[in-house]
């Protein structure tokens, strides 16, 4: 068994849909990234990378490479399961966001992301209290930690 850990951030920007989990979330504002900026789907990537010992999702899909210019973070955790060599047992994350409210797209993320992975996908939401960059508003973070090897 081997467990990976990943974290990512991507701040608010007009005029871009937000998707969180493969999931489009009714928001005024979307999340700025060189892809659809799915805060959830990029950690959950570098956390199934970080337990089968490779890269990170920064050095599999650069910014730097128009391939993934508006990519479908959902189609990336596609190549990513393929990349890794062992089933994967289960993934738990938590999206931390001030706005919007999110409890009534999780299920549909928890669905959406088991699809993909063919495993047990716990996500969660909080908010930090108003406190940090996420507390003010100005962007999404997630964490998640990724349980890989046969149970």
């Amino acid at each position: 068994m081997r467990i990976g850990h990943g974290y990512d951030v991507h701040r608010f920007a007009e005029s871009r849909p937000l998707i969180l989990g493969g999931v489009r979330v009714p928001h005024t504002k979307g999340l700025l990234g060189h892809s659809d900026a799915d805060v959830l789907c990029h950690a959950i990537m570098d956390a199934l990378l970080g337990a089968a010992g490779l890269d990170d999702i920064g050095q599999l899909f650069p910014d730097s490479d128009p391939a993934y210019k508006d990519a479908d973070s959902i189609e990336l955790l596609r190549i990513v399961c393929q990349k890794v060599d062992s089933p994967i047992a289960n993934v738990d994350s938590t999206i931390i966001a001030q706005v919007p409210k999110l409890a009534p797209y999780i299920p549909q993320m928890k669905q959406t992301l088991s699809s993909v992975l063919r495993c047990p996908v716990n996500v969660k939401a909080t908010t930090e209290e108003y406190l940090g960059f996420t507390g003010r508003e100005e962007g999404i973070a997630a964490h998640a930690v990724a349980l890989v090897g046969r149970v």
